[in-house]
């Protein structure tokens, strides 16, 4: 076995392991979009929206977990495509320049820190919840996760991804 593939190995093996000393896992089942049955999961904790790695099902292509619903206790797998949206809800949003969104605006945004910013349109939705509808599909976005929105080099504001 190579190195990088060893290292892996064990960081996932030491990981699962650490994760089951401190939160419970509870087994659930794994599901297609269409919502067909492929088999089950140790625990929700041991998955993220884009994994393709460590599923424990084997498939003719990759699959992908495109959703995670803590309430039916799901992961849901997919192909590469199904991870690709649009639209990201945010909430707890705290804006920089200006107190409120009063009507749509233009930003560059990023969903996750390594992203490269995608020109986007902010709605508000609410007092504490926006809409940012991205020109091009943003892959794997990932409730819980932050995201900035951009006015050039200057931060606009931000919120959690719901």
């Amino acid at each position: 076995m190579e190195l990088a593939n060893w290292c892996s190995f064990l960081f996932a093996r030491w990981d699962k392991n650490f994760l089951k000393g401190y939160l419970p896992a509870k087994p659930g089942k794994i599901l297609s979009t269409d919502g067909r049955e492929l088999g089950t999961h140790d625990g929700l904790m041991y998955y993220t929206i884009g994994q393709r790695k460590g599923l424990g099902i084997a498939f003719g292509k990759p699959m992908f977990v495109v959703d995670i619903n803590a309430k039916k206790n799901t992961v849901v797998l997919g192909d590469n495509e199904d991870l690709f949206n649009k639209v990201v809800i945010a909430k707890d949003v705290n804006l920089i320049p200006f107190d409120d969104i009063t009507e749509p605006i233009r930003v560059e945004a990023k969903i996750r820190y390594s992203a490269k910013p995608s020109p986007a349109t902010v709605y508000k939705i609410d007092n504490n919840k926006i809409k940012i509808v991205f020109d091009e599909p943003q892959r794997a976005i990932t409730k819980g996760q932050s995201v900035v929105m951009y006015n050039g080099d200057v931060v606009v504001g931000g919120g959690i991804i719901c």
